[in-house]
């Protein structure tokens, strides 16, 4: 298929992706910068999830690299896709996305929970990519890395109350006020609280209040976007038939999120480079990871 260019200005260039997933048509804004070889960026899944956070780090790439920057169905400042929110669907969506847009790419880069299906698209496409670069990966989505698998039973219970009509708006808004994004950021998302201004937090916000935005929101924070129900499952992804993957691990990650990296570094699997940050490295950093991605 090909992309609808809908803008270009300079070295950044919107198109829309019309892909067909599970059925469904997903239309995918996207995001061109740079020219060079090519390279696929996917931004992390969060409630606050949208292309324009890997915006920085494409722009810091964009001398040696053609940056494709794609939403997440179910993600992105603008109104949501319907199709259904699970990991095979998200699975499908970048098999849709690199037969639509093959490469191939001389760099695959993923962040948070986007990396482990990074990494299974470059096992189910050999040759797709040259070389993989992970920030901050995750598997486990913010409730199931605090409460902890004997509360599993709660996960689903709390995903369909968000997503009922009138109520699951109501608490959904409660859940996603400026205030508690604000704290969620300083908490987890940048590690410098100075960086989490007013104007971010407003930014972030408008990202939330994206029609059906509450579905991608509860289905990534009760673990249903979880592409690993285990960390060996999440490691076995790792190893034999996969182009180098380096992993990039903020100085500041979480402590449960920040093991989960140690203990796939611990493999040998990967090559690893501190850099500084948190779990949006990426964005707040993105001159550091640039400089890392480069010192590969």
């Amino acid at each position: 298929m090909r992309p609808n260019v809908q803008a270009t200005n300079g070295q950044v260039e919107a198109k829309i992706l019309d892909l067909t997933v599970a059925g469904h048509r997903v239309a995918t804004p996207s995001a061109v910068i740079g020219e060079g070889a090519d390279a696929l960026l996917l931004p992390a899944l969060s409630s606050i999830s949208a292309r324009e956070e890997m915006l920085p780090l494409a722009h810091e790439l964009g001398d040696t690299y053609r940056c494709l920057v794609p939403d997440w169905p179910g993600f992105g400042a603008h109104p949501r896709t319907r199709l259904p929110l699970n990991p095979a669907n998200l699975h499908a969506f970048l098999d849709a996305l690199l037969a639509a847009v093959p490469g191939p790419y001389a760099l695959g880069v993923a962040a948070g929970h986007a990396a482990p299906y990074l990494v299974a698209a470059a096992r189910r496409h050999p040759g797709a990519f040259t070389r993989l670069v992970l920030v901050a990966p995750t598997w486990r989505g913010p409730l199931p890395t605090a409460m902890g698998p004997e509360r599993a039973a709660w996960f689903g219970r709390i995903r369909r109350a968000v997503e009922m009509p009138l109520l699951g708006e109501a608490l959904y808004r409660i859940n996603i006020s400026p205030p508690i994004i604000g704290r969620m950021m300083r908490a987890h998302v940048y590690a410098e609280p100075a960086h989490v201004t007013p104007a971010v937090v407003a930014a972030k916000h408008r990202i939330t209040r994206q029609n059906r935005g509450r579905f991608g929101t509860a289905a990534f924070v009760t673990g249903g976007l979880d592409p690993a129900t285990s960390r060996e499952d999440f490691l076995a992804l790792f190893g034999h038939g996969l182009p180098p993957v380096q992993v990039l691990r903020p100085d500041k990650a979480p402590r449960r999120s920040g093991a989960e990296m140690d203990a796939l570094i611990a493999t040998g699997r990967v090559t690893a480079l501190p850099v500084p940050g948190a779990l949006s490295a990426h964005e707040e950093f993105s001159g550091d990871v640039a400089a890392a991605i480069r010192s590969a």
